[in-house]
């Protein structure tokens, strides 16, 4: 039972609220209008009496003054007549006034045991402004029956207008956990709820309340309101090699895990990669929190590795497109590691890793493994794309070397001869680099040809800028560094035009 008043709830029975002290009435107040019929009913009867009281009394005073005129001939009526006549009023009063009250009784008593009286009340009361009185005539509606959730929805209404918020978001979750509820009500709830709170600025509670509501419809409908726990790539359990685990969530928003079984918060290492699980226990927990800030519950996973396999190499660069120079390392243990650049598996006729490696241009798929005693261990994959910002291609490169190599007189012509015997200088691109952090180049190498088809590198270099096509000559220094050398421009020799017309 709810105070009228306050809307507090009381003790069955209690005839006062002990939070606000106002006192309950068992049957409620008269109708306005039925009040007004009652009391003018009692006045015109009331008045009735007094005039014919005042007649009774005026008809003695003149039978007295006239009594010594009139002795003879007259009929004269007795008190105790007299008395009767006034009784019979008196009783004609009391019957009608019990009518009336019988009447009234009859329907207040209809009235406080009537739904649609009482919601017909409620709604006057409201239109009045009159709160309370509505208040409390939809709280008796709603002990007449307490399944109808419109009744609900209308009392919170009031509680609204009455500026009363705990008592209307009170009434709202009364609603959605009401099993009674049909979907159109829940929807309308909920509505109103989620208004609430993100006028509040309380997107937590929005997510709270959507994911205990359990329908996938509401769910569906305010998704952007919804932080579901991270998922793992991994099924918890033992493993005996050495596994790369994957968080994800849905929605925009960052994961934060730990790797010891704690609670992690936004302090934690933030998920940006792969976590790769090696030898040993691990309890990853981790937690989602989206871009308003609402967190998910954090979730744990248990793992137990036993690496048995040969780990994969670790590879500096990811995969992906580059517009830049970048060397490909192998981090970490690189021995014993072997590669390939068209996408097959390496072997031991493959190229062995013995330092970083220049990128190459346009698009190229580097397979990175460690081969022991003959097998082969897990593989690392690597894409990349690299397209450089510059219109000056390695031929044209190229082209600048081989015009030097003419101009000094090394060779005489774009093949590479320098004399008769059939060996020619060849000049090929091998990477692009940069160079001391001086400017991206293309690197051109030198290789004698012999006459009989065997390659010979020279150890003769050049770097020509990939942007200027300005040419260095390239030399290494003890540690194994490039150092760009300037080339002086050749010197032309000019023919002699004072030759002696006689020769």
């Amino acid at each position: 039972m709810k105070c009228p008043n306050c809307g507090s709830e009381m003790a069955e029975g209690s005839l006062y609220c002990e939070k606000c002290g106002e006192d309950i009435h068992i049957v409620p107040d008269f109708e306005p209008e039925l009040e007004q019929n009652i009391e003018q009913t009692i006045h015109t009867i009331l008045a009735e009496l007094d005039e014919e009281k005042s007649g009774v009394e005026l008809d003695e005073v003149k039978a007295n003054a006239n009594s010594h005129k009139n002795n003879v001939g007259k009929k004269k009526y007795p008190k105790n007549q007299r008395k009767t006549k006034s009784h019979m009023g008196i009783i004609l009063f009391l019957g009608i006034l019990a009518i009336v009250l019988l009447g009234g009784m009859a329907g207040l008593i209809y009235g406080y045991y009537s739904e649609e009286f009482q919601v017909n009340r409620a709604v006057w009361y409201t239109s009045a402004g009159k709160y309370d009185k509505a208040i409390s005539c939809y709280n008796r509606a709603l002990e007449l029956d307490s399944s109808n959730i419109e009744l609900l929805f209308n009392l919170a209404e009031v509680y609204y207008l009455k500026n009363n918020k705990i008592e209307y978001e009170y009434l709202l979750r009364e609603v959605i956990k009401n099993p009674n509820a049909t979907a159109e009500q829940l929807e309308g709830a909920y509505d109103k709820l989620i208004a609430i709170y993100r006028a509040r600025d309380d997107y937590q509670t929005i997510n709270t309340l959507l994911l205990a509501s359990g329908n996938e419809n509401l769910i569906s409908t305010y998704q952007k309101y919804i932080v579901r726990e991270p998922e793992f790539s991994i099924k918890e359990g033992y493993y005996t090699s050495i596994q790369p685990l994957k968080l994800s969530a849905a929605g925009t928003g960052k994961i934060y895990y730990t790797m010891d079984g704690s609670v992690p918060t936004e302090e934690s290492t933030q998920y940006t990669a792969p976590i790769i699980l090696d030898n040993g226990d691990y309890v990853i927990t981790a937690f989602f929190v989206n871009d308003r800030g609402v967190a998910s519950d954090a979730v744990s996973k248990e793992y137990h590795i036993e690496n048995d396999e040969i780990p994969p190499p670790e590879i500096s660069a990811l995969s992906g497109e580059y517009s830049f120079p970048v060397n490909i390392e192998v981090t970490g243990d690189d021995e014993d590691v072997y590669y390939t650049t068209d996408g097959t598996v390496p072997t031991y006729f493959s190229n062995v890793y013995t330092g970083p490696i220049p990128m190459p241009l346009g698009k190229s798929n580097f397979k990175f493994a460690k081969i022991v005693n003959g097998v082969t261990g897990t593989v690392t994959d690597r894409v990349y794309q690299l397209v450089l910002n510059t219109d000056f291609t390695p031929q044209q490169a190229v082209d600048t070397v081989v015009q030097y190599a003419m101009g000094v007189q090394k060779i005489y012509d774009e093949e590479g001869h320098f004399d008769d015997s059939g060996s020619v200088y060849r000049y090929e691109y091998q990477y692009v680099a940069n160079i001391n952090s001086a400017a991206d180049f293309y690197v051109i190498e030198e290789i004698l040809r012999g006459a009989d088809g065997i390659l010979t590198r020279t150890g003769n270099h050049y770097a020509v800028n990939v942007y200027t096509g300005e040419m260095f000559r390239l030399q290494k220094d003890n540690r194994g560094k490039w150092l760009l050398i300037i080339i002086e421009e050749p010197e032309i020799q000019e023919e002699d035009d004072d030759e002696d017309e006689d020769d």
